[in-house]
């Protein structure tokens, strides 16, 4: 009997040690690290805007014409090496290399025997989204900053806030004669500045 009264206080005492190092253990580990569901909503969030692909549609003067999938902030150079590199008889110097693209648009690599490539970038409508008199950007009212708002005419401080605010709030205009929807924006204004817009 006294056999077995000390095989259960053995027992005991074991038990008592392993729960007192397992308490120690977990209470004083400097490694533990706390992942809160906020910060795998922010590394979401992250990747999401990381992965965001864009589809371009590439022509001309390059190797391997077609569809190329790209980052969201790539540039014509960044299509072309897509498409596997210019050809020969490619003119870039006819072509801004470093031009931000969207998704849906189409670009027209020239070669050194064309004449007029005004439309060498169009959006996903088909629309040229170059001034065809000048060859200048235009601004593109769906992702235009409010100093770039601003640079057109009659487009002052208060005008440039509530296009960014009506875009974020009613998401993208589909053709520049939305921004009319805009408060302050008339016809008479947008025909001042209609051929410097896009989307």
């Amino acid at each position: 009997m006294k056999y077995f009264n000390k095989k259960i206080l053995i027992i005991i005492i074991i038990s008592i040690i392993l729960i007192i190092a397992c308490i120690y253990f977990f209470t004083h580990t400097d490694d533990t690290i706390t992942v809160t569901s906020n910060d795998l909503f922010i590394e979401n969030i992250s990747n999401n805007s990381e992965n965001k692909k864009i589809t371009i549609h590439i022509t001309g003067e390059i190797n391997n014409p077609g569809i190329v999938y790209l980052n969201s902030d790539s540039r014509i150079i960044d299509a072309i090496n897509a498409a596997g590199g210019s050809t020969d008889i490619a003119d870039l110097n006819k072509i801004n290399l470093a031009y931000p693209l969207q998704d849906g648009q189409k670009i027209y690599v020239p070669s050194i025997y064309d004449e007029d490539i005004s439309n060498y970038i169009t959006n996903s409508a088909g629309n040229n989204v170059l001034d065809d008199e000048n060859n200048i950007s235009t601004i593109n009212i769906n992702t235009a900053t409010q100093s770039e708002l601003e640079s057109l005419p009659g487009i002052g401080e208060s005008t440039a806030k509530k296009i960014i605010d009506y875009r974020n709030q009613n998401g993208k205009f589909k053709q520049i004669e939305d921004i009319m929807n805009v408060s302050g924006i008339g016809e008479s204004k947008f025909n001042n500045i209609k051929d410097k817009i896009s989307v």
